[in-house]
């Protein structure tokens, strides 16, 4: 009995020497020294989206969702023209139907700026909501983002949430309410990301709030919206869609972004080019390079315009992580010093630059620009848009894809240059300036740029064809 005993105790003792001792099954556990990040450069991403969902109708089941989330007094933003529309028609349909209480907001001005934004805050801050809808483009969208943030936060100054260096860009720690967004144009992206884009008037410049905690908690993609979309504004968020893509796939990679955060809140929504971006940046690019010149042309071609809607939250969830870089960095003075310009299809009372359009018109100057860099990333776009690349030379691959794009646009009949919008050279000190302070996406280009490179980038934008 006692040799058997004896037997035992040998054999666990034998058992606990060789047991496993790594974290995950030992019982003890002793910390691995941190290896030095000696390029301060980051080292790691995170890919953050909203829920979607995808259906021919399914507008008709957020109030449903409302009910399951038990909201009591919910917030419906929108902006006068869509007001009297069929998607928020849908949507009041079942609000009323699943007995929803809410309150309708519509002041929401098309490409918002700091003071409609401030006044979407005050609604809602009275308002005391505990959910909220958006029934809209980027602009309606981004808008309710912003008013469900500055409600959750009542004792932030504006500027405190604003990117750096216009304003304090402090990451954001408070709790959020839900928010459902129902796009109802094929461009932003704005129901899959953390990102509120709007107008500073003072400076004259675009900027916005970029945090992961204020991205919808659900999209509700139905491609019913995008038929009552006119021409223009299909071609305008389309070219957004384009510029998303083609931005978020050559943007600088992610682990040569710097600095390193210390802490994983404040590493930026926008980190760079990384393996399951670029996933959802080329797909969207094909998508847009088949349907996007059917779904401006004939309003009736059901499929090239819900592939179009698909496609905007494709590379949402692209660029949403990735980032983009100089067409967009680009863009924003270009709509903020806009003059006289008013497009077509666009039912507003002030002088306005689509967004879409103020991004894509940079476009080739750019693409020619940035790739000396990732060449063959380049090379591989102009391909997906419809070059023939089978005897091209890689270190052609910016003037290939700047042509491609040069076709494209003429194709679809887009303004020829900044000049057709009303800008000159004179305006390009003015355009360089407001270009600057955009340093969260355009230090994200692959290839760093000078304040001279942005002047000839806008010079060689000033005609394009």
């Amino acid at each position: 009995m006692a040799a058997g005993r004896a037997r035992v105790s040998r054999l666990l003792r034998l058992l606990q020497r060789a047991a496993c001792r790594c974290p995950s099954h030992g019982h003890t556990y002793s910390q691995v020294p941190e290896q030095p990040n000696l390029g301060n450069t980051d080292y790691a991403f995170e890919m953050a989206i909203s829920n979607i969902r995808y259906g021919e109708g399914v507008t008709k089941e957020i109030g449903m969702d409302l009910q399951n989330l038990g909201a009591r007094r919910v917030c419906l933003m929108t902006d006068k023209n869509l007001s009297k529309l069929p998607p928020v028609n849908a949507v009041l349909n079942s609000l009323a139907k699943y007995g929803i209480n809410f309150q309708m907001y519509d002041n929401v001005r098309v490409e918002p700026t700091d003071q409609s934004f401030l006044d979407a805050i005050q609604f809602a801050k009275k308002g005391e909501f505990d959910a909220y809808v958006a029934v809209g483009g980027g602009s309606v969208i981004d808008t309710c983002k912003a008013a469900n943030l500055y409600a959750a936060s009542p004792s932030s100054e504006f500027l405190d949430y604003v990117n750096a260096p216009i304003g304090k860009g402090k990451p954001v720690t408070v709790p959020l309410k839900p928010l459902i967004a129902v796009p109802t144009t094929s461009g932003t992206g704005s129901e899959t990301t953390g990102v509120a884009i709007f107008d500073f008037k003072e400076l004259k410049v675009k900027t916005g709030i970029a945090s992961r905690a204020i991205k919808p908690t659900l999209g509700i993609i139905d491609p019913l919206h995008t038929l009552s979309m006119p021409e223009r504004i299909v071609a305008n968020s389309g070219f957004d869609v384009l510029c998303h893509a083609l931005e978020s796939y050559t943007a600088l990679p992610y682990n040569q972004r710097c600095p390193c955060p210390s802490n994983p809140i404040n590493r930026p929504a926008y980190q760079g080019s990384n393996p399951v971006s670029d996933v959802w940046a080329l797909h969207a690019l094909r998508i847009v390079a088949k349907y996007l010149k059917r779904a401006i042309r004939n309003p009736e071609d059901h499929e090239a315009r819900a592939n179009m809607h698909l496609a905007s939250a494709f590379a949402g969830i692209g660029f949403g992580n990735a980032g983009v870089h100089l067409c967009h960095g680009m863009s924003y003075p270009i709509s903020g010093l806009v003059k006289t310009y008013k497009p077509k299809d666009y039912n507003v009372d002030h002088s306005l630059v689509p967004h879409g359009l103020s991004v894509v018109l940079t476009s080739p100057a750019v693409f020619a620009f940035t790739a000396q860099i990732h060449p063959e990333r380049h090379l591989e776009a102009a391909e997906i848009l419809g070059a023939d690349i089978r005897t091209a030379r890689i270190k052609d691959a910016g003037l290939i894809l700047a042509d491609t794009l040069r076709k494209f646009l003429f194709d679809l009949n887009v303004d020829d240059g900044l000049a057709a919008i009303g800008y000159s050279k004179a305006d390009i000190p003015a355009l360089v300036k407001g270009t600057l302070p955009q340093e969260r996406v355009t230090k994200l280009s692959p290839r760093p740029q000078t304040e001279e490179d942005l002047s000839a980038l806008f010079e060689a934008s000033m005609k394009l064809y």
